[in-house]
């Protein structure tokens, strides 16, 4: 099963110091919906799965690995962009920073609703990477944030995938 795209991820780089830029990115790197927590919910899941469900977990294990990455290349850019990158955002309900907790996480361990949440926390996830490109003007933070959307697209294809065998078979 494929994880990631095949192309390289681009170079850490942005035109020139932008905070606005890099409170938006914050949310995608340790807000609620954000790297930080898909890489806590899959090594959750895989834990708890790797006895009853082993191709489950490997795949758990797999994508969270890529997620690590997609937090190392955010967390190096908002860095590049003037803020230190703290596990903390402003969630759109909120006017203020909050710390990213371990709330964002959905302990469910009956195997189609954790795939169906999956899904949908990465359809959330690519809209707001959509949404951030439509306000940040920077072409290397645009290729950037282009590049993780194709990684979660596969995400969401391997989640489908497993949800279709795992409904077959409860």
């Amino acid at each position: 099963m494929k994880y990631a795209q095949d192309q390289e991820y681009p170079v850490v780089k942005v035109e020139s110091k932008n905070i606005y830029y890099a409170s938006l990115l914050l949310s995608d790197y340790a807000g609620s919906i954000s790297e930080l927590s898909a890489i806590t919910q899959y090594s959750f899941q895989n834990f708890n799965c790797f006895k009853k469900y082993p191709d489950f977990a490997e795949v758990m294990e797999n994508i969270a690995r890529v997620e690590m990455k997609h937090l190392e290349l955010l967390g190096k850019t908002i860095h590049l962009l003037g803020l230190a990158p703290k596990y903390k955002a402003k969630e759109p309900s909120s006017f203020y920073y909050q710390y990213w907790n371990a709330n964002n996480i959905n302990y469910d361990t009956f195997i189609i609703t954790m795939l169906k949440h999956n899904i949908y926390e990465e359809q959330l996830q690519i809209r707001n990477y959509r949404y951030h490109l439509c306000l940040i003007n920077d072409r290397y933070i645009q290729n950037l944030l282009n590049r993780i959307i194709a990684d979660e697209q596969i995400h969401i294809t391997c989640f489908q995938e497993l949800l279709k065998k795992y409904t077959a078979v409860h």
